[in-house]
Order: C-alpha cells, then structure tokens, then sequence
C-alpha cells in the first residue's frame, strides 16, 4: 500500500473544503478555511508538495473550486459573497452577493457556469468568460448543504431530505434568455425532484465521472448510491449502506460521513468520516475495496486528482467529542499515491 505525505504550510484553523484541479494531468489543489483564506498547493511529487498561494477573504470560507484553467479559482464565503480569484495576480472580482453565507460553489466547464448555494436558500448562476448576461436566482425550498456537478447535471442537496437535480443545459440556457430581466429570478423547474434514502441530513454529495448518478452522505453514517435515469429499471439500482461505525465499549457509535469523492478513472468512490477513516467502495458491486488506517481526527475533505493517481485527505477536528477546541495537530492535509489497482474494481 502507498503510503502518504502530510502537506506543509497548512491553515491555521479548520479546514472546510479540498479539491484537486479537474484539468488533465494538474496536481494542483485548493483549500477553504476557516480561517479566512483560500489556498493553492501543488503536488511536485509523492513526497513534495508546495503552497503557492494564499488568498485573504472579509470572513471563514467555507468551499472553493477550479474555473476554466488553474489560475481561476471561485469561492464561497461566510460573508455572502461569490469570488473569482485570478491565482496569478491575486485579484479577486465579487460575482454576487447572496443574503446569507455562501456553503458551496462548484463550476462547469461543458456550460461555463459557476453555481454557488447559499443559506438564505438559495442558488445563483454566474456566466464565466465573456458571457454577456449576470447572474441569475433560483429559489429552492430549504437550504442547501451540498453541491455537485456532472458533464450535463446540477445536484442540490438540502435539508429536510429534499435533492432537486437541474439539467446545466436548461439552466444555461434559461440564464441567457432571462438576461434581460430587472429581477433575473428564474422561475425554472428541477429536471427531478427527489427526496433522499438516507433517513438524516445530507452531509455530502459527489458525481459519478461517467455522469450516470450520484452519491450522498448523511450525518448518520449512511451512503446512498443513486442513477440519474428515472425508469423504474434504473431506479431499482438505488441502494442506501450503513458505513463508519466503531465499536466502542460493546456499542456501535456512528459517525457523520464528512466527504464523498468518485475516483475519475475507475469511478470507484472514497468516502470519509467523524472516525478519522477514509474507505474506498465499489458503487456497483456494492461493496467496500479498501480502507485505510484511521487518522487522528476528523475526515474534513477528499478529493482524487483528475487522472486518479493522488487522493487528497483533509482532517480537521469534527467535534464529536463535544469539545470544540482545536489541539494541536488535528489539523492536517495529506496525500496519498495510489498504487495501480489500489483503488481499482475488483474482477468478478
């Protein structure tokens, strides 16, 4: 098993998001903190990693993602804003400006759409680029907890088990239509409205990389795997399973599954708890690859870079203890190299 190199310079309070560059062959990656920066590393190797950038916001940022190259990245942030941040020359631009903090924002490079969710519920659309009309407004139903985009989907996941899934087409093209409009409120239907298998609240949601489906996580130590096509053969697929529990004193204590990463390969999936576990699970033969040893906090944020061979884990302290101060040494980043069939389906 390869083993994993724990990244320097790290953020001096908790971390709330991770992601790796979706662009061929990167290693760069991206950190949300909150302690009110942004942060850029890059992977030299499976035992160097470099930060080259810090980006200081108002408030805690809360996400942060990758725009059309590596030297755009857009955040979420606690003080309502949407930024886009030229990573060369520090810039930062105000997107919008929602009526509450900023819990996600995720971007699609097939429409060239930034969607950040919000807690006064809810989602703008930004244009990136040179795209002639602003932002727009969907109004959502209960407050968003997680985003996730596919080549053609937007999944909204929010409280009260509700899950809208948005076809980014529609979108896109409802934005240009409406540019227009005073308001620019769009009034667009989700392609689905779903309620969620899992009995508690969504903590985390990912897409699968052959943009069939989607997983979710919940506070209650559950995933649910899901496919995007409504027939009521595809439908049947659907699955919920019980995962990061620990046996402590003769009782089985539940942790919150924090993070969900589809690998973009092999489109295996990664999930990581309240326990300080990571475990790798095959979505179709349902069925867990891999787990690997417990860290010593919280799973905060996972990511795979985009040809699959670094998994990046992020922990903070999760509370779980009731304690929420943050000792030293729980907040950590570390990447792993993953061997060729490391994260692999097994053959039948």
């Amino acid at each position: 098993m390869s083993g994993q190199t724990p990244v320097p310079d790290l953020p001096v309070d908790a971390i709330s998001a991770l992601r790796f560059s979706p662009h061929i062959n990167s290693t760069r990656f991206a950190v949300a903190s909150w302690d009110k920066h942004a942060y850029i590393y890059e992977v030299a190797d499976a035992k160097t990693v470099n930060r080259i950038a810090k980006f200081e916001h108002r408030a805690p940022v809360l996400d942060v993602c990758f725009g059309k190259d590596d030297d755009e990245i857009y955040t979420a942030c606690l003080d309502w804003d949407v930024r886009r941040i030229d990573v060369t020359s520090g810039s930062q631009t105000v997107l919008s400006t929602h009526d509450n903090g900023v819990r996600s924002v995720v971007y699609s490079k097939e429409h060239s759409l930034v969607v950040s969710a919000a807690w006064d519920s809810t989602v703008h659309i930004h244009p990136s680029g040179d795209a002639e009309w602003s932002t727009a407004t969907i109004n959502l139903p209960s407050k968003p907890f997680s985003l996730a985009v596919s080549a053609s989907k937007l999944v909204v996941a929010m409280a009260n088990r509700a899950l809208h899934i948005y076809e980014l087409k529609a979108l896109a093209s409802e934005c240009r239509s409406s540019a227009n409009s005073l308001q620019n409120r769009l009034d667009i239907e989700p392609w689905q409205r779903r309620e969620s298998s899992l009995r508690f609240m969504t903590r985390a949601v990912d897409c699968m990389p052959n943009d069939e489906g989607y997983a979710s996580s919940s506070i209650e130590g559950r995933v649910a795997v899901e496919w995007f096509d409504p027939s009521a053969e595809s439908q049947s697929r659907k699955y919920a399973f019980k995962c990061h529990r620990q046996p402590v004193d003769d009782v089985d204590v539940v942790y919150p599954v924090n993070a969900v990463a589809f690998h973009p390969v092999h489109g295996t999936f990664a999930t990581g708890g309240g326990d300080g576990v990571v475990a790798i699970w095959d979505a179709v033969a349902k069925r867990r690859i891999r787990i690997y040893p417990k860290l010593v906090s919280s799973i905060a944020a996972l990511s795979f870079c985009s040809n699959g061979k670094y998994l990046a884990t992020a922990i903070s302290p999760g509370f779980e203890d009731g304690n929420d101060e943050v000792a030293e040494g729980t907040i950590g980043i570390f990447i792993r190299e993953l061997g060729e069939n490391e994260v692999k389906r097994k053959a039948k």
